[in-house]
């Protein structure tokens, strides 16, 4: 049963008093909150278990090396991979960039294409561009509507050229021949929401451009909803701990082992080679291979225990407590659309989007509107959310961002409506 009282008092700092009011905190989308559990694990090993993996004999390192074997095991299981495939990295930003310069200086080549979407999060677009400018090939980019989904057929084409870099902006259809050589896109827009039909787009790629490897940036993905890598039809899958009930500083990179056993390591150092001679290095099997020094710990047994919260939880109860979240605040948040107060962002139906929820207050800035809010105790997120070119493509410069997760309920909702009646009377 999903207890949301029994839930939040799982999170000590939603007892916090933020400017004499109650936390509200709608920013999960950025970072989420940290319950009990995962705050112990850490604190058990700093106290009782602290000593480097994979170095020693003795037993507080073999104890260590225990904690970490058994996280990967976890996080691995979560996501229906094997332990062996599944990489530690700082957050989903490394992840990609992993793949990006292990992967892609090898297999990207001038006259290929990149195919990535309007919705992507800066972490999975820059390194793309960075890629193409440097081999010559093609940054392919899926538009999207007015509101926020996907162009898959229809949709008007456009090319052009800037600083070396090769880009064509149009409908999936459009863009997709055998040129492509990777897909790169989100599983859930971190901005409005949009979970794109990954399955769809996956399963049409595959028949026109049948070299093709698929990594999808999970990192709005995973901590919402249930996720098999195995079936997804993918090559790669990134995400971060921190989106996911736990701590910062650490990410995960899953991909199959045929193509990981391939790429060479993205970072050198110890604990990620095989064998060291004065004249050169073997590399380390996986996933040692790309983990170089000594990792974050602490973070790795955070990230186990977040998982353990999570499998509790059960994911489709986490997906089906959001998406009444989103339903109930669309219908609240309908009446001050229509009163002309807010505009809002992002696809119509729950079952296309996550728990973000974009707006504007009309004639005032998304920072000044999150800043009054904050005055209540409502922690929300403004600005372009690391995601620039979708956000201003809606024809302003910022938004707005209340994002749900586990521990939110529909009386927040209420109280963030109330409060965003507030706004534009301090304008007044």
């Amino acid at each position: 049963m999903f207890d949301i009282h029994k839930i939040r008092a799982d999170f000590p700092i939603l007892k916090r008093k933020i400017h004499g009011h109650d936390l509200v905190f709608l920013d999960s989308g950025a970072t989420s909150q940290k319950p009990e559990s995962v705050i112990k694990a850490m604190d058990d090993y700093y106290r009782n278990s602290n000593a480097n993996i994979h170095r020693g004999v003795y037993e507080l390192s073999v104890e260590a090396t225990r904690l970490v074997d058994e996280a990967r095991k976890k996080v691995a299981n979560f996501i229906g991979a094997r332990a062996e495939e599944t990489i530690f990295t700082r957050n989903a930003s490394e992840s990609i960039n992993l793949v990006m310069y292990s992967w892609g200086r090898d297999n990207i080549k001038s006259g290929d294409a990149v195919l990535v979407s309007k919705l992507e999060h800066h972490s999975n677009l820059v390194p793309w561009q960075e890629l193409c400018r440097e081999k010559g090939a093609e940054l392919r980019i899926i538009d999207v509507d007015e509101n926020g989904m996907l162009k898959m057929s229809d949709g008007e084409e456009k090319t052009f050229s800037e600083n070396g870099l090769k880009v064509k902006l149009g409908s999936f259809d459009q863009l997709v021949d055998d040129k492509v050589k990777l897909l790169a896109v989100t599983g859930a827009s971190n901005v409005l929401g949009t979970t794109p039909d990954l399955a769809e787009m996956i399963k049409k790629i595959k028949v026109k451009a049948k070299a093709v490897t698929v990594l999808v940036d999970a990192s709005q993905m995973v901590p919402h909803m249930k996720v098999d890598v195995k079936s997804m039809g993918v090559d790669f899958v990134a995400f971060s701990a921190h989106k996911m009930l736990g701590p910062t500083g650490m990410g995960v990179l899953w991909g199959k082992k045929e193509i990981l056993s391939k790429m060479r390591p993205f970072m050198f150092g110890g604990d990620m080679i095989g064998e060291v001679k004065i004249t050169g290095a073997t590399w380390a099997e996986l996933p040692s291979r790309f983990e170089a020094g000594t990792p974050d710990i602490a973070g790795i047994v955070g990230l186990g225990a977040a998982v353990d919260y999570l499998e509790k939880l059960g994911m489709d109860n986490v997906r089906q407590h959001e998406k009444e979240l989103m339903k109930y605040a669309l219908e609240k948040m309908t009446p001050l659309k229509e009163e002309g107060l807010i505009t809002l962002y992002g696809p119509k139906d729950v079952e296309d989007r996550g728990g973000a929820l974009p707006f504007n207050v009309t004639g005032i800035h998304a920072h000044d509107a999150a800043q009054i809010l904050d005055n209540y105790g409502i922690a929300v997120r403004s600005g372009q959310h690391c995601a620039a070119p979708l956000v201003t493509s809606f024809g302003v410069p910022a938004m707005v961002r209340a994002t749900f997760y586990v521990y939110n309920t529909t009386q927040e909702i209420d109280y963030l409506i109330e409060k965003i009646r507030e706004i534009p009377k301090v304008f007044a």
